[in-house]
């Protein structure tokens, strides 16, 4: 029966993962206008699930370092009620910030959530080293690093477009002001172009490149690198994510590692598409506008941090990246909105704590029940 709910708490953490992170990687294909949220979701869904089954190969120390291996003694590790501390301690925390709309860290939930347990079962016998070298340093460095190489990118791809006489159109909107009736019949050509106002289409038009790459439509190569940047985002989030939740599952010596892979990936699929909304409108619409261009560059900077993260076991939050090269775009091009960088930022600080809290908590109860 503990084995069995052990695997429910795996698969709620899952769920809640799929809902506040499976748009994340096509948030800027939503944000720039370039597709609808369906077939971002979509299109997020189909590469995040390869991403998943591509952990099977490729993410094996994610998985290691997700059970709680050397940051806790291995009796505990083999005690059933500490991994479902954890699951059910993160799973809470990002399925209470999915509910508001903050896009916040699985990652980040689950470190909380080991934390909160460990210490909790075993006190100072917590490695607190591992937990800061292994854990908490990739955490804090990648969003940083992700701003910072977003926004130098955008400056040479910009350098670069203008080089190549590759040139940037919107469109304007000529709105009437109310006359005044006493406009005299003599003047009234130039009075009524006086009434006339130019304001630029926020919501009315899209900007787009005109001009030729390599013979090939600018804005149709774009779009094109745009979804293939997309899907490496959303790739590298479940090749990432997806070993951390089947890490708790590895004292199930009866469920094969490949099929815990599997299912988790459908779960996390499901969440997605069923709950990713209010999430994905946070990240796509209220940290910064944005065009193809600008969400092309910030996807590639998430996908390559990620990947790389991923392969070299360091277990980075896509969540951190992606926000972070977004708000790097906003703070090149002066358009960042800072009140909900502010928002984001507190809702951060709170996940590790809150997930402490709980997993904590849930320990103790399960301890003395059982």
């Amino acid at each position: 029966m503990i084995l069995v709910l052990l695997f429910i708490s795996a698969c709620f953490l899952a769920f809640s993962n799929g809902a506040n992170d499976n748009f994340k990687g096509v948030a800027t294909l939503f944000g720039s206008g370039t597709t609808n949220y369906k077939k971002a979701i979509n299109w997020a869904t189909i590469t995040t699930f390869s991403g998943s089954v591509a952990a099977i190969f490729l993410a094996n120390q994610l998985v290691k370092n997700f059970s709680g291996k050397g940051l806790v003694p291995d009796e505990l590790i083999a005690m059933p009620i500490f991994a479902i501390s954890i699951a059910c301690g993160a799973a809470l925390t990002v399925f209470i910030a999915t509910k508001v709309g903050m896009p916040i860290s699985t990652t980040h939930s689950l470190v909380g959530a080991l934390f909160g347990a460990g210490v909790m079962a075993v006190g100072l016998q917590f490695n607190f080293d591992k937990l800061g070298n292994t854990f908490l340093m990739p955490l804090i460095v990648s969003p940083l690093m992700a701003a910072v190489l977003s926004l130098i990118l955008y400056l040479a791809f910009r350098f670069l477009r203008k080089r190549s006489g590759v040139k940037k159109s919107s469109c304007i909107c000529i709105n009437q002001k109310q006359a005044d009736p006493q406009i005299k019949t003599a003047s009234v050509t130039l009075e009524m172009s006086s009434l006339l106002e130019i304001t630029t289409c926020k919501n009315k038009c899209i900007e787009t490149y005109n001009g030729k790459l390599l013979g090939i439509s600018a804005q149709r190569l774009l779009d094109s690198l745009h979804y293939l940047s997309a899907g490496v985002v959303s790739f590298a989030r479940g090749l990432n994510d997806t070993p951390k939740i089947v890490g708790l599952l590895l004292i199930i010596n009866v469920v094969d590692i490949k099929w815990s892979m599997i299912i988790i990936a459908v779960i996390m699929a499901v969440g997605g598409l069923l709950n990713a909304k209010k999430v994905g409108v946070t990240i796509s619409k209220k940290i910064t506008p944005m065009n193809s261009g600008q969400g092309f560059t910030a996807n590639l900077v998430t996908g390559l941090l990620v990947t790389t993260a991923s392969v070299h076991g360091l277990p980075v939050s896509t969540t951190h990246v992606s926000v972070g090269s977004i708000f790097g775009i906003g703070t090149a091009t002066n358009k960042a909105d800072y009140k909900m960088i502010g928002k984001i930022l507190v809702s951060w600080v709170l996940t590790l704590p809150i997930a402490a809290i709980i997993s904590g908590l849930l320990f103790k109860l399960l301890e003395t029940i059982l």
